[in-house]
């Protein structure tokens, strides 16, 4: 083998190792390479009543429409609400022993879960009729799509796809910051491209990665509510919305009397 033909091989083996061992930002979740999550903060758009008994467990705004999914047994309801003045267009009870919980909204129809039942609910996303239910193991806590997938989260660091027609488990990511679980994952949506996450009893949403599951920024909304406007300890952030029309995000809480759009200052 002459020398022009070694130094060929070599180049070939030894340069493709190290292409290979470059990761591309989505492999890497995009958090930077000193791994320093980014941190958002947020400006007030708009300020929206809200229904003050309306126990907040999901939130959705799709072709115009703000839905939204209430919680506790005896109390769980479905309802779409006019986004200007809080007031309840329409609503659907979810009968006990169901506890209502995330929704979103899939090729017409609303997708609502159930927190211990394994079981969700359908609706039409037009008169919100009941069409039909399916099933999933293990707690509901929070929901949303990427076009493709339901995306639910149960409560612990991990989030499963599912398969909207056969509602088969497709794939599940682990959130982390870091190495660090990010646990109690609660109220969901996707966000040009990145899931943002409720923390249960947290005033942070987390950003992440929907391939790999890093948190690849925190969006810091402590103080959105004022102090002396919270009615209990589980008046908690939860509920996040995204016109993608409109460009705009909306947060609320549970129990809170005010519905928020953001800006979210990076």
């Amino acid at each position: 083998m002459n020398r022009f033909v070694l130094i060929l091989v070599f180049f070939l083996t030894f340069g493709s190792l190290n292409c290979q061992s470059g990761a591309s930002p989505s492999q890497t979740g995009d958090v930077p390479a000193n791994g320093v999550v980014a941190k958002y903060s947020f400006e007030i758009v708009n300020v929206y009543p809200h229904d003050p008994d309306a126990f907040t467990q999901g939130l959705e705004f799709h072709d115009g429409k703000l839905f939204e999914s209430t919680g506790q047994e005896g109390r769980s309801s479905l309802r779409q609400v006019e986004l200007e003045s809080g007031r309840v267009i329409k609503k659907v009870d979810v009968p006990p022993p169901y506890f209502a919980e995330g929704i979103t909204v899939f090729g017409g129809k609303v997708h609502q879960l159930t927190w211990q039942h394994q079981v969700g609910f359908i609706y039409d996303a037009n008169s919100l009729e009941k069409l039909g239910t399916f099933a999933y193991r293990g707690e509901g806590w929070g929901l949303t799509n990427d076009k493709h997938s339901l995306i639910l989260s149960d409560g612990t660091n991990r989030l499963r796809f599912f398969d909207p027609a056969t509602f088969q488990m497709q794939r599940s990511i682990a959130v982390v910051d870091g190495q660090t679980p990010i646990n109690e994952l609660n109220e969901l949506e996707y966000v040009q491209g990145q899931i943002y996450a409720n923390i249960w009893h947290d005033d942070r949403i987390a950003i992440i990665n929907p391939q790999s599951g890093q948190v690849t920024a925190w969006l810091d909304l402590k103080g959105l509510l004022p102090p002396n406007q919270v009615s209990s300890e589980e008046a908690v952030l939860n509920g996040i919305a995204y016109d993608e029309a409109g460009n705009r995000v909306f947060v609320t809480g549970k129990l809170w009397p005010k519905l928020f759009e953001i800006r979210i200052k990076k």
